[in-house]
C-alpha cells in the first residue's frame, strides 16, 4: 500500500467517524444513486432532460388549476426535486421512504426544481443494482 492510498484510506475512515448521521445517510444515498446510473440532482440544470434517483421524502396532494395533483419530493443526498403527477390523487407505491428513479424535463416552479408527469420506476429495496 502506497503512502498516498493509505493516507486517503485513513482520511475516509476519520471522516466517517466524525461525520454526523445525516451526512453519512446522504453519502450512502449518493452511492446508491450512482450505481443506478442517475445524475446528481445538484448537477441538474433548468430545462435539462434528467434521470435522477433517490428516496421519496414526502408526498402531498395539491390542486392545480382546479385539478388534483400528487407531489413527491425526491432526495438523492445532494439535493431534492419535486415530481408532480398532474390529474392524480394517489399512485400505488409512491409513498415516503420508497426509492424511485424519475425521468423527464426539469423546470423551476416556486424556486424548486420540478419535473411534471415524469416517467418513473420504483426501486426494490433489496436490489443493489438496476
Amino acid at each position: 500500500m502506497t503512502a498516498v492510498s493509505r493516507d486517503g484510506w485513513l482520511r475516509r475512515k476519520l471522516q466517517r467517524l466524525t461525520a454526523d448521521e445525516t451526512e453519512l445517510e446522504a453519502e450512502e444515498l449518493q452511492h446508491k444513486v450512482s450505481k443506478v446510473g442517475a445524475e446528481k440532482m445538484s448537477a441538474c440544470r433548468d430545462r435539462d432532460s434528467v434521470c435522477v434517483a433517490g428516496t421519496i421524502r414526502s408526498v402531498t396532494q395539491k390542486s392545480r388549476a382546479g385539478s388534483p395533483s400528487l407531489e413527491a419530493e425526491v432526495y438523492d443526498g445532494s439535493g431534492s426535486v419535486v415530481a408532480v403527477f398532474l390529474g392524480r390523487r394517489r399512485i400505488p407505491g409512491i409513498e415516503a421512504g420508497r426509492s424511485i428513479v424519475i425521468r423527464g424535463r426539469l423546470t423551476t416552479q416556486d424556486h424548486k426544481p420540478t419535473v411534471f408527469n415524469p416517467r418513473y420506476e420504483l426501486m426494490c429495496e433489496g436490489a443493489e443494482s438496476a
